[in-house]
Formats: structure tokens, C-alpha cells, sequence
């Protein structure tokens, strides 16, 4: 819907709603409710949650019991002034994302209030607001670096009322904006507002693919941003390659934090790499593991894949059990637990990636187009020579 577009909003029961209450949500970081079919669900809790642009939420109270849902856009408390929100989730699952943001229940100055669906009116001038948003952004940028601050003004959010607007920038380090706040008050007339986010909450905002073919993380349901050590890929095996540990942000991937812990679980059953298992005839060193099959592979040599014998890591603690003892096998696996490796193998599932398949296919076709095209010649020849040998039969008949 565009920002000009005159829209009329009925304050009545038959309010129309940009969601159903009982799908799955569209919204950007919107939390399923799923239990948005109870009827019971609806009187559990007197706040609700209204979400605002991008990523910017808040919880407030029903104190005038409103017939609140999903969809329904609210005038809410401002400082100063009203906002306009849409209430993205009702009932008792608001009090437990309430909890989740460790929100102030005890604290009367943090609770705000609704005031009352939005009217017409209230549309009309939020509408207004939204339209000034991008210009008022790249004028902003112009007054930033006419005063030579080291930020970068990444977005714009007007108040529902347009008395205050949000002015969120990307900066390294501190920056003393005290001089941008009177320049941006001067030029735009409103209350400003400073507030600082990170590359990834830029690339949140901003949105888009990752490489998995999935909308990013950050952009579709994630609201805290934990820190990623690359101690996370090292637990994981992961090749500590940046260009593909880093995310569109620049930053390592958040989802290198979300199968660490079971790594970190199964690593237990795996023994230690500076193990050296003795057999009556060699000894072994570790070479590589498969954490989650809890297999490890052993290599005759310190230097490289020499003989690879790849065992079950109860094995490799059997044999190390028995080496601590002061006896030797006299082989590392036992039956048919034993798979020798002398060159690793890998598998793409997208398919053969030999860049020559084109080649042999084309050499192939190519073969059977010149084999086909002597098979012609040679019908067309001997085609050409039968008329000739029955003119010549008939010329010795008439002789």
C-alpha cells in the first residue's frame, strides 16, 4: 500500500485486517500464535503487542478492554504525543514474550497505554508521516557529512502523529551528534531521536538471501543477537574460510551457534586427537573425525594420509584402554568395522560438478552425428551406383 493512498478505517467490529488471526503470519519477525484458535486465548492477558517499522516493537496496555486481533491498527501512548502500530499478537502468549524481553512489570513509568483503534483521521496523518520518511533521510545524510561525522544514517521512522522521529545510524565508534540533533530539529521541525543499531540489525532491516536459499535470520524471525566466535566453527569442523564463515552483514553467520551445543555433546564420545593407538605392527595418529557418526579416522603417518583406517570411536577407546594397559592389538578395527580410506571422497548433491561432462557428451554426440552422417553417405552412394549397373545391364541386353 502506498504511502499516498487514502484509505478509510471504520472504527466498528468489522474493522478489516491485514492477517488472519489463525494463518501463518507474513509479518516480519512476527511470533506465531499458536494459540490463536483458543477462545479462551483472547482474555488471558490485558497487553498486547503492536509492532512498528522494521524491527521495532512494544507492549502495551488494554486498560479500556478493546476488542483487540492481529491486523487491527492501534493509536498508542507516545512520548509525546500517539504512535501508530499494528497488534501482531494477543493473549497469553504476549505476557510470555513479555517475560522474554525481561520487561518491567514492577516499574509504573514503563507501561503505556492503548488509546483506541485508529481512526480515519489518525491514518491520514500517519500516512503523511510515512511519505516525508525517505526525504527526510537523504537530507539528513547531507547534514551529517557536512558536519564531517563518521556515521552512517541508515533509516528514517516518523511518529504515527508526526511530532518525533527516529533517526537510527551505523557508526564504528562514538560520535557526538549534539550539533546534527539542533541542525536535524531546525530543518525538519520535529522531536529527534537518536538511536544506534548494528551491521546486523542493518542487514536485518534491509533484508534479503542467504546462501542456504532462505530469508535471513535476522530479517525474518530473530530478535537477539548473540556473539559468534569462530570457536563455534572449530567445534564444528567447519573450514575456517572468512568468505564463507561471514554473512551479508560482514559478520561471522548467526548460524554457526545453532548446532554448537550438540557438537559440544557429542565431542565427548570422541577421543582426544593427541592420542597415539599402538597395534603389534604400527602405530596410528589421528587424521579426522566425524563428530556426529562418532567415527574417527587414524593414518600411519604424522605427515599425512598414509593408510587411512577409519574405526568406531569405542573402538579407538578400547584400543587406547588396552594400550594403557601395556597390550597391543594386532589391528586397529575388528571385522567389519574396518574401511580403509587412501583418498577421500566427496559427494555433491547438486550433482556431478566435472566441468568436462560437457565436453565427453558433445565428444559423444559428435561421434554418433559423424557415424550417422557416414551411414548416409554410404546409403547415398551405393543409391547412385544401382541406377548405373541396371542402365548397364540393359545396354548389353539391347547389344
Amino acid at each position: 500500500m502506498s504511502d499516498n493512498q487514502n484509505i478509510t478505517y471504520q472504527h466498528d467490529g468489522d474493522n478489516p485486517r491485514s492477517l488472519c488471526s489463525n494463518c501463518r503470519e507474513n509479518k516480519k519477525l512476527m511470533v506465531y500464535d499458536w494459540l490463536g484458535d483458543v477462545p479462551e486465548n483472547v482474555g488471558e492477558c490485558d497487553y498486547v503487542e503492536v509492532q512498528f517499522k522494521n524491527t521495532r516493537k512494544g507492549y502495551y496496555l488494554n486498560d479500556q478492554n478493546l476488542d483487540l486481533h492481529k491486523g487491527d491498527m492501534v493509536a498508542v501512548e507516545g512520548n509525546p504525543g500517539h504512535d501508530i502500530g499494528e497488534v501482531t499478537l494477543t493473549g497469553y502468549l504476549v505476557h510470555m514474550q513479555m517475560k522474554k524481553c525481561n520487561y518491567h512489570f514492577d516499574d509504573p513509568t514503563a507501561t503505556k497505554h492503548v488509546y483506541r483503534l485508529a481512526t480515519s483521521a489518525d491514518m491520514e496523518k500517519y500516512y503523511e508521516a510515512k511519505s516525508k520518511e525517505q526525504a527526510t533521510m537523504l537530507q539528513s545524510r547531507q547534514i551529517a557529512e557536512g558536519l564531517g561525522l563518521e556515521m552512517k544514517i541508515g533509516d528514517v521512522e516518523y511518529q504515527g502523529d508526526g511530532q518525533k522521529a527516529i533517526f537510527y545510524y551505523i557508526a564504528d565508534g562514538r560520535v557526538d551528534f549534539r550539533q546534527l540533533i539542533k541542525d536535524l530539529a531546525a530543518a525538519f521541525h520535529i522531536r529527534i531521536e537518536m538511536k544506534q543499531i548494528g551491521v546486523r540489525q542493518e542487514a536485518g532491516r534491509i533484508g534479503g538471501i542467504g546462501p542456504c536459499g532462505r530469508e535471513l535470520c535476522c530479517a525474518k524471525w530473530m530478535t537477539k543477537f548473540n556473539s559468534v566466535g569462530t570457536a563455534a566453527a572449530r567445534f564444528q569442523d567447519i573450514s575456517l574460510n572468512p568468505q564463507k564463515l561471514a554473512g551479508q552483514c560482514a559478520k561471522l553467520k548467526c548460524c554457526l551457534n545453532y548446532e554448537v551445543d550438540c557438537y559440544m555433546e557429542a565431542i565427548k564420545d570422541i577421543p582426544n586427537k593427541d592420542i597415539v593407538l599402538q597395534t603389534l605392527d604400527k602405530d596410528y595418529y589421528f587424521f579426522k573425525q566425524d563428530i556426529l557418526a562418532r567415527t574417527v579416522t587414524y593414518s600411519t603417518s604424522k605427515d599425512g594420509p598414509f593408510n587411512l583406517v577409519t574405526i568406531p570411536a569405542s573402538r579407538a577407546f578400547e584400543v587406547y584402554g588396552m594400550n594403557k594397559h601395556g597390550h597391543k592389538p594386532e589391528r586397529l578395527a575388528q571385522g567389519e568395522d574396518e574401511e580403509v580410506d587412501m583418498r577421500p571422497e566427496f559427494s555433491d548433491g547438486v550433482g556431478d560438478e566435472d566441468l568436462t561432462r560437457f565436453d565427453r557428451r558433445r565428444k559423444h554426440n559428435k561421434n554418433r552425428n559423424r557415424n550417422n552422417h557416414n551411414n548416409k553417405n554410404h546409403h547415398r552412394k551405393n543409391n547412385d551406383q544401382s541406377p548405373r549397373n541396371d542402365n548397364a545391364d540393359q545396354e548389353a541386353k539391347d547389344q
